[in-house]
This record gives structure tokens, sequence and C-alpha cells, in this order.
């Protein structure tokens, strides 16, 4: 009984992203994850960036959420 033939099939390539293009954006994303850390962690005190309640009230859940006390 002869085996069917098998056509090759094509294999895909990854190409590689030098570091010189990835490191802007991940400063970037990383600055932005650390400011909104910055944000959903503080409790209004005396690092707060802006006065009044206003920050606390819209990362209320989320603070719970990630663990941080907020009452």
């Amino acid at each position: 009984m002869a085996q069917p033939s098998v056509a090759p099939t094509a294999t895909a390539e990854i190409s590689s992203i030098p570091l010189r293009q990835i490191a802007p954006w991940a400063l970037f994303f990383g600055l932005v994850a650390l400011l909104v850390l910055f944000f959903v962690s503080t409790d209004q005190g005396a690092t707060s960036v802006i006065s009044g309640t206003a920050i606390h009230e819209w990362v209320h859940d989320g603070r719970h959420l990630l663990g941080y006390p907020c009452h």
C-alpha cells in the first residue's frame, strides 16, 4: 500500500524586536502603572496630590480589590 505524499508546510518565522524599540514603551507603561498604583494606594493623606476625597471615591472598590484598607 502506498503512502500518500505530504506536501511540505510553510513555517512561520518569528522576528525579534530590538530592545531599543521596546525600552521606551516599557518605560512609559511602567511609569503609567506606578502612577495608577499611587492613586489607588494613597489614602488622600499627607502624600495626596489632589486635596479632597474625589480620587479616593473613584478608586474605592479597586482599593478593596487589591487589599488596601481605607476605612
